[in-house]
């Protein structure tokens, strides 16, 4: 039996193991396909959790480095990985916390290196920031079809009209009027999968409100809308001030699971900061019900 921890960033949840623990895990792909699943996964058996999650962060941390570095890899739910979570960076940084004391981090993604930091709330969570990189419009980055010499700024796809940015992933994002009147898991999949986006996009709507947005996402890899992604919120306030929705470096987005501050600089990296929480520790099967084991 392997130990593990779950955490959320915003209603973004994740399983965390440690790399040295993971190793005796067969096929971390399909570990994260059971364990994740919304039906009978992890925390299907308690009350006081959430079924399954939105990844598993496999981290590797170096207490040695200054500061202190974690190695990210996250598994999603459909088994494959993705180079960059925000909420997921966020999450890596309030775990080495725990384990260190440290506030200053370094996180290495497959989308670079991500500085984080974090502070205790008085409510027993944590605030982390953690710098995004730059959001990235051109064709080459998000990556577009060959077909596109200029970036896809407000194009119909399907039912949506979007723009597309990466921002350590891709993500395609619709202004509408109302977030809640856009029957996303009819809609999304169809930009999701389309050609123009040859590895796929992120699907967002997003609609101002007060000085911010709301935000609703459907995730590439989980393939369904998740509590939040804090790429897409990055994302959302990227769009935002490219399309002239707003003047401000300082955005704040709402997704369904909590609020959101995103910083885009006119130069340097985007900031996203919000809230995670410790949800609960447990220890698992490292074969899993699919591989021949159990919980």
């Amino acid at each position: 039996m392997i130990p593990f921890e779950k955490y959320h960033g915003t209603g973004n949840d994740f399983v965390v193991i440690e790399a040295a623990e993971a190793a005796a895990i067969p096929s971390l792909s399909e570990f994260a396909v059971e364990h994740c699943d919304r039906s009978d996964g992890l925390g299907a058996d308690r009350e006081d959790a959430h079924t399954g999650a939105d990844g598993v962060l496999v981290l590797d941390l170096d207490a040695d480095a200054g500061p202190t570095r974690v190695e990210m890899t996250l598994y999603q739910p459909d088994g494959g990985t993705a180079a960059m979570c925000g909420n997921g960076a966020r999450v890596v940084a309030a775990w080495a916390h725990e384990r260190t004391g440290e506030t200053e981090f370094v996180i290495e993604t497959g989308a670079g290196d991500r500085r984080a930091t974090v502070e205790e709330a008085e409510n027993g969570q944590f605030e982390v920031s953690v710098e995004m990189g730059e959001p990235a419009f051109a064709p080459a980055d998000v990556p577009l079809a060959e077909s596109y010499d200029e970036p896809m700024i407000e194009e119909a796809v399907g039912e949506l009209t979007v723009t597309a940015v990466n921002t350590g992933v891709p993500h395609a994002v619709a202004f509408v009027e109302d977030v809640d009147a856009v029957d996303l898991e009819e809609v999304a999949p169809t930009v999701r999968h389309a050609d123009a986006f040859p590895d796929g996009t992120n699907v967002n709507v997003a609609a101002a409100d007060g000085a911010g947005f709301r935000q609703r996402t459907f995730e590439r890899g989980v393939e369904g809308e998740t509590d939040a992604c804090g790429t897409g919120a990055v994302a959302i306030a990227a769009v935002a001030r490219r399309l002239g929705h707003t003047d401000e470096e300082a955005v704040p987005v709402s997704p369904p699971g909590g609020d959101l501050d995103i910083r885009v600089p006119d130069d340097g990296p985007a900031v996203l900061r919000g809230p995670v929480a410790f949800e609960y520790a447990d220890r698992v099967d490292p074969l899993g019900d699919a591989l021949g084991g159990g919980f």
